[in-house]
């Protein structure tokens, strides 16, 4: 009886086994084409940034004869240049100045902006709430001309505040839309408790509600970084010599022996450090922020 038991589980372990060897090897396939998909994306991500170190080391006789992976002759003559040249370290310097800046107003304005959207109902706040993102929707050109006149006549022109209050017309909408994402997951208990504790709004506000969203501000904070580092039609408009930002000065390197392609690589490398130092710092809010991370 046993021999017969025995006999008929083996025979079924012995018609699952292919199948179960089957779902592991399809398994393991899956396995590998992921990786290989995964390492194929991130070598195509890391290729131009790889080409454009590669580039700042060069002369721009070797960069100009033709394709090669490492540089043959080395140098450090276009990072020294930019370091050595006003015209050059200087544009780094008001990029983020008025990055700086922006970032500031932009939250110091959506904190209680976003706190009245998620607390409060008054007539008009949804119309008021799209509005503020259609703005975002619309070109940066829209706006040129009217700041242009607008700062000329005030005296704001060619200044760091003129281009982070012109980027605000952008970064705020969007930074209180982020914000009331994030104050709507905070229960409205929270608010009632500090309040019976004897709480003041500003110190309830400072001391207990922000803390509460840090991971929304940190995500805010990226965004805005994001875009007034890159935006370059308004900032290249609104500035002239005192303010003129790195972007600006790298679309004006061609001289009467063509264009530096060298000082050019040099210069966009140092343009993606203050980036990626930005998102080093502030990596844990922006993963929290989005995955919709709510208290």
């Amino acid at each position: 009886m046993s021999n017969k038991n025995s006999s008929q589980e083996y025979k079924v372990t012995k018609e699952q086994a292919p199948v179960y060897s089957r779902a592991e090897r399809k398994a393991r396939n899956a396995n590998t084409r992921g990786r290989f998909g995964l390492v194929l994306y991130v070598i195509l991500l890391l290729l131009p940034i790889y080409w454009l170190v590669n580039m700042s080391f060069k002369t721009n006789t070797e960069i100009l004869s033709g394709l090669s992976f490492f540089p043959a002759d080395f140098t450090w003559e276009n990072y020294a240049k930019i370091f050595s040249d006003s015209t050059w370290y200087m544009g780094y310097v008001n990029s983020i100045l008025y990055v700086s800046m922006n970032m500031v107003i932009s939250l110091l304005v959506a904190l209680p902006a976003a706190y009245a959207f998620s607390r409060y109902k008054f007539i008009g706040d949804k119309h008021m709430f799209f509005w503020l993102l259609s703005n975002r929707m619309a070109p940066p050109a829209v706006f040129l001309l009217p700041f242009f006149q607008l700062y000329s006549s005030v005296g704001l022109f060619d200044t760091h505040i003129a281009v982070a209050l012109a980027h605000c017309i952008f970064t705020v909408p969007l930074a209180v839309w982020i914000l009331e994402g994030f104050m709507s997951g905070v229960p409205r208990e929270i608010d009632e408790t500090a309040y019976i504790d004897g709480y003041s709004f500003p110190k309830f506000f400072v001391r207990i509600f922000i803390p509460l969203i840090r991971s929304g501000i940190g995500v805010t904070a990226f965004f805005c970084f994001m875009f007034s580092w890159v935006e370059l039609l308004l900032a290249r408009t609104l500035t002239s010599v005192d303010a003129k930002p790195i972007a600006a000065i790298m679309t004006r390197t061609v001289s009467a022996s063509g264009m530096d392609w060298g000082l050019l690589a040099a210069a966009g490398v140092l343009t993606i450090l203050p980036g990626m130092l930005v998102i080093y710092f502030v990596r844990n809010h922006v993963a929290k922020g989005f995955a919709l991370g709510r208290v």
